[in-house]
């Protein structure tokens, strides 16, 4: 759903009020919704009202579980206030469980950055929602705030060996670790750092990420074990020495007390949504600069606690999907039985390039208006994101997510174009129904996976590990994303030979671009043609296991716009939060 009702030339349907929704709702009591997934009590520890952490202990306690059936939501290229993943993910867990079948949806934990930015929570909406809403958009248990404390920790220790000189001898040209912060501030992007004379450290430029973006919150998602956490935290490269040698977080004496910190924080979190579905959300690593997907360790849990798991994967196909059939798949060893794919009418026909929006201003009139021609032109995105998932091997499902002043017609003139792939598409409207909006997706889904089974259709990753790093950059952009090819930045094809020629050649890519178009600007809707995809710089996650592509302008710190969420939101009277969305 979208934050704010559009203006419209008539009358729209009043919006949901998300919040109240929430507040009114009556939580289960935790141990409850863990006892629906056959989790020992000491392994569930509760806090707080509604929410718990599970101990890993929960893993070995289901291992003698059968393995569920794994589903991945994405969508289209979505407009700038998105096309409702998140609550497709949890209508449909909702769905599911009505048609008789123990369901769990993984999600990732909303960063503060865009809660009280420009985008709001990241909960759901309506009668799809997770609870408690306000203390997932706010803090939670503390784990973003823990992946900061270790991230930052490992900042001071650097600039500390600086300080003293210690072995081996940082070259502070070449550090690549800045610090991080759980918020939008375009003001910390760029520092000079350790002045004030001898007393006040080693002077040198650096700057501030946002938390999400921190390579320590990817290496939380894709860790299978506390040990694991600990031996990727070590591998974490900060910068080069004077000779130009890659200089690990172990060899800063960094990585055991980061993993320490980091120890409740590996725990997933149990909730519940509107209709007492289990809901584990853990880790929060950005879908256009990471690989935007909650953790492994989650959706272990879920898979063997249930007939199905259910996550979402940031943004498009062309982003989250992939990272997660590519990276996060290759991490687990999971496979996936089939994917859904959100679409919205008004996305489609922003897509035919009619309907240009605003980020952060209502809805345009004209796009509202029924106008099924133009979901057609903007069809061609549609089609090109439901192949980027076949390429993958696995099975999609659309999901029309209907908002109350769609029209039949364009939802008719979507299930055509699905029609002329041989995909199904699906009306769901969870938002306004819950469960029982989505229980139609939820039969269509079951269908798709069985008949993929029986057809003997099988996952399979885009590219093997042995193909060359540049190699795989360019088969994302030209089999994916639809570019004639790769464009890369001298020092960037000088790095990527030199990661070759040091045994990282078999990590898997992550190409940082916009999220708001198949290509890396953001105006070139649709499925667009006629061009190349320029890497303008690379940086490797060896910690975490792959390496990143940063196309064109990406910020790893957002900052806020002229109307940011966080000057709405206050306390009422009666200590209730009010303005939160």
């Amino acid at each position: 759903m979208a934050p704010h009702s559009p203006a419209t030339d008539q009358a729209s349907p009043a919006p949901l009020d998300n919040l109240g929704i929430a507040r009114a709702a009556r939580l289960w009591p935790i141990e409850e919704i863990a006892h629906r997934l056959g989790l020992p009590g000491e392994a569930v520890e509760p806090y707080g009202r509604g929410i718990a952490k599970l101990d890993p202990t929960a893993l070995s306690a289901l291992a003698e579980c059968p393995r569920g059936r794994y589903v991945v939501v994405t969508a289209i290229t979505p407009t700038p206030p998105g096309e409702g993943k998140t609550t497709t993910a949890i209508g449909l867990v909702q769905g599911l469980q009505r048609l008789g079948h123990t369901a769990s949806v993984a999600l990732r934990q909303p960063s503060m950055g865009p809660t009280l930015g420009l985008k709001g929570g990241a909960t759901g909406a309506g009668y799809s929602q997770v609870l408690p809403m306000e203390r997932i958009n706010l803090h939670l248990t503390g784990d973003i705030h823990a992946v900061g404390a270790a991230h930052n920790l490992l900042a001071a220790l650097i600039d500390n060996h600086l300080h003293h000189g210690l072995a081996p001898a940082l070259d502070p040209r070449e550090i690549r670790w800045q610090r991080v912060i759980d918020l939008n501030d375009r003001a910390l992007r760029h520092l000079v750092l350790g002045l004030g004379g001898p007393g006040g450290g080693y002077p040198r430029e650096s700057g501030f990420e946002i938390t999400a973006a921190s390579e320590v919150m990817a290496i939380l998602a894709l860790a299978d074990s506390l040990a694991d956490l600990r031996r990727r935290l070590g591998r974490l490269i900060v910068g080069l020495d004077r000779d130009g040698e890659p200089v690990t977080a172990e060899q800063i004496g960094a990585a055991g007390a980061m993993t320490v910190l980091l120890r409740e924080a590996f725990k997933p979190n149990l909730l519940q949504t509107l209709e007492h579905a289990p809901a584990l959300i853990h880790a929060g690593p950005f879908g256009n600069i990471a690989h935007g997907n909650s953790s492994i360790v989650a959706d272990r849990i879920g898979l063997h606690a249930g007939d199905y798991l259910v996550t979402e994967a940031g943004f498009g196909a062309d982003m989250g999907a992939e990272r997660f059939f590519n990276i996060k798949c290759r991490a687990s060893g999971l496979v996936p039985d089939a994917a859904v794919l959100v679409v919205t009418a008004r996305a489609l026909k922003y897509h035919s390039g009619r309907h240009p929006m605003t980020p952060g201003q209502p809805l345009p009139a004209a796009l509202l208006a029924e106008r099924p021609e133009a979901v057609r032109e903007g069809g061609a995105n549609l089609l090109k994101q439901i192949d980027n998932i076949r390429a993958h091997g696995v099975t999609p499902v659309v999901a029309i997510n209907a908002f109350p002043d769609d029209h039949p017609s364009e939802h008719d003139a979507i299930r055509e174009l699905c029609q002329s792939v041989g995909v199904k598409a699906v009306v769901a409207t969870h938002v306004r129904d819950g469960g029982q909006g989505a229980q139609a997706l939820a039969e269509a889904l079951i269908e798709a996976i069985d008949e993929s089974r029986d057809a003997g259709n099988g996952f399979h990753f885009l590219y093997p590990d042995d193909m060359p790093l540049t190699e795989k950059i360019e088969r994302i952009a030209t089999r994916l994303y639809g570019a004639d090819g790769v464009d890369f930045a001298p020092a960037a094809r000088m790095r990527l030979k030199a990661w070759q020629g040091q045994g990282y050649g078999e990590l898997p890519v992550c190409i940082a671009k916009t999220h708001l178009s198949l290509s890396h600007e953001a105006g070139r809707l649709g499925a667009p043609r006629g061009w190349r995809l320029p890497v303008r710089e690379v940086r490797l996650s060896a910690g975490a296991g792959f390496v990143y592509a940063l196309c064109g302008d990406i910020l790893t710190l957002p900052g806020l716009g002229p109307s940011p969420a966080a000057t709405r939101i206050d306390i009422d009277e009666n200590g209730n939060t009010v303005g939160l969305y």
